[in-house]
């Protein structure tokens, strides 16, 4: 036996689940949605729109909220990742880290249930096809985010990286439906 040979045995094999099991759920979660996007006849309406002048701009202002709650994600990660210079981390940025996520999710629900639920998966349009493409990723990366978040075992670069996949998609999705709907129809509400 060769002194590598050696080394290698005494050093414990590195599993791939904790890679794989978050990312397997978050995978399933976008498919799911996915299929049932687009095997679900659409409804037509999904949820009340008190206070909207319209179901598509309930969706345009919960998902501009969601994104501006999303920035606060972005800054409040990068303050507590040492990535903004000069700019000492109030004890309080975890706490606001987490509590801007859960409102982004929370608001983006009802958004995803319309969408879903009453006008399902349509691919006619290449604006509509990269919106619901990006719609069940971003719920997929979101799973996978969460249920790396207790792991301890992953690398340093697994949370930053699902967060700014998580970031990239919710941005892809304001772009191709919020920014649409503003361009196209003027700011209402």
């Amino acid at each position: 036996m060769t002194i590598s040979q050696s080394r290698n045995r005494g050093r414990r094999r590195r599993s791939s689940a904790p890679y794989l099991v978050p990312l397997l759920a978050g995978g399933l979660v976008a498919v799911a949605l996915g299929v049932y996007g687009r095997v679900h006849p659409p409804a037509g309406y999904a949820v009340g729109v008190a206070g909207f002048s319209g179901a598509q701009a309930m969706k345009t202002w919960l998902a501009t909220g969601a994104l501006l709650l999303a920035i606060v994600q972005l800054i409040s990660a990068l303050a507590m990742y040492g990535m903004l210079s000069d700019i000492r981390v109030p004890a309080w940025m975890s706490t606001l880290h987490r509590w801007s996520g859960r409102a982004a999710f929370l608001l983006s629900v009802p958004v995803a249930f319309h969408c879903l639920y009453a006008l399902g998966a349509h691919y006619d349009s290449t604006r509509v096809l990269v919106h619901s493409l990006l719609g069940t990723f971003f719920y997929g990366v979101f799973v996978a985010k969460m249920l790396s978040l207790p792991r301890r075992d992953l690398p340093s670069w697994t949370l930053p990286l699902l967060g700014g996949l998580a970031f990239s998609a919710l941005v892809g999705l304001w772009l191709t439906s919020a920014l649409w709907f503003f361009t196209t129809f003027g700011v209402t509400t």
